[in-house]
């Protein structure tokens, strides 16, 4: 049953995304209430009510979830045990965000359901990174199972003798060991699915980072990539069926001469489809809001032959004015008040 307008979306998170999903939200006519443990968090200034508790505070998240008619998140590492209270009421389950938060748990479900990764060795205590070593060959990569994004909790293993000291960068936690990838190009597939299976898929942007931190997302994605796309739009979409996802999820990819490797999966909007607010008939920010309030899904085709988005990091930021003066330039701002080294502090789309 669609929700009215009017009602009630719980956003648990306050960053950027769940700064855009609560405009998102406003547009179509519902109130958001934002919950995080931040002061003035980007979410807090477009969400109708700001709360600030902890998110390990279980009484506070249950009184959070009364106050609204169905609860959300903007990113994965949160306390599943306090986000099961919620019941129904949270879009996307904790299913999504159980397999997502340990890397070995999540290549496990990528493999049972059709998808590719790269060689891999689980990592629990110091026997295993010899075995991984042997098994997989260098160089390797070292990343904690939870709680990494952006590039951390990784280290790499240019050989075996520096096996210990990764792990000691990472500190000594649970890991996974993976084969470096020859690749050919990043890209990600976003897919929006509603409750009754109803699904939306985006073109796939190239992806390119630098130290682990996305810099630009290109549509298209161009030669090397665009061949792959329709097998991975397969295994994307079958990975949030089987998860029984509802709202939009990422899943990032290794494009490869042997075809699409997933890296991971991120069962939330995503950094890679932020072009998608001016780039495309519907946005991933309004697309989530209509798969969790249950509306019928929008058009997510291109409104421009291409489309990049950059992201600012740090001091980039501080062209802001620059950015302004520029035909074509769409600033967004995440109202952060200290740019530091790594923080992306805005984006820019350009059409065109």
């Amino acid at each position: 049953m669609s929700l009215e307008p009017g009602s009630t979306i719980g956003i648990v998170g306050a960053g950027q995304l769940g700064r855009m999903l609560a405009q998102a939200a406003a547009q179509l006519g519902y109130r958001t209430h934002v919950y995080a443990p931040d002061p003035a968090p980007p979410a807090s200034g477009p969400a109708s009510l700001y709360v600030c508790a902890d998110y390990l505070n279980a009484d506070a998240m249950a009184a959070f979830a009364a106050e609204c008619d169905v609860v959300t998140y903007e990113f994965e590492n949160l306390p599943v045990e306090a986000l099961e209270a919620m019941g129904d009421k949270l879009r996307p389950s904790t299913r999504s965000l159980a397999i997502a938060q340990d890397r070995a748990h999540e290549k496990r479900f990528i493999e049972e359901h059709g998808g590719k990764v790269a060689n891999w060795h689980e990592v629990s205590e110091a026997a295993d990174l010899e075995a991984a070593g042997e098994k997989i060959g260098y160089p390797l990569v070292l990343k904690s199972r939870r709680l990494g994004y952006d590039g951390k909790g990784q280290a790499w293993v240019r050989e075996a003798d520096q096996l210990m000291d990764a792990w000691d960068a990472i500190g000594r936690e649970p890991a996974v060991a993976e084969a470096a990838v020859d690749y050919i190009a990043e890209f990600s597939v976003l897919v929006a699915r509603r409750a009754d299976d109803e699904l939306a898929v985006w073109n796939a942007p190239r992806n390119i980072h630098d130290g682990g931190i996305l810099r630009r997302s290109e549509v298209p994605a161009g030669e090397g990539v665009d061949e792959q796309v329709p097998q991975a739009v397969e295994v994307a979409c079958e990975l949030a069926m089987k998860l029984g996802h509802v709202g939009v999820m990422a899943v990032e990819f290794f494009a490869t001469a042997d075809g699409p490797l997933v890296n991971e999966i991120a069962p939330r909007v995503h950094n890679s489809g932020h072009w998608t607010i001016e780039g495309s008939q519907t946005s991933q920010f309004e697309q989530h809001i209509r798969c969790i309030a249950d509306l019928p899904l929008g058009d997510p085709a291109l409104v421009s032959p291409r489309v990049t988005m950059d992201n600012l990091i740090g001091h980039d930021v501080d062209r802001w004015e620059q950015i302004l003066a520029e035909p074509g330039a769409h600033l967004h701002l995440y109202g952060k008040r200290e740019a530091r080294a790594g923080r992306k502090m805005g984006h820019v789309t350009r059409l065109g």
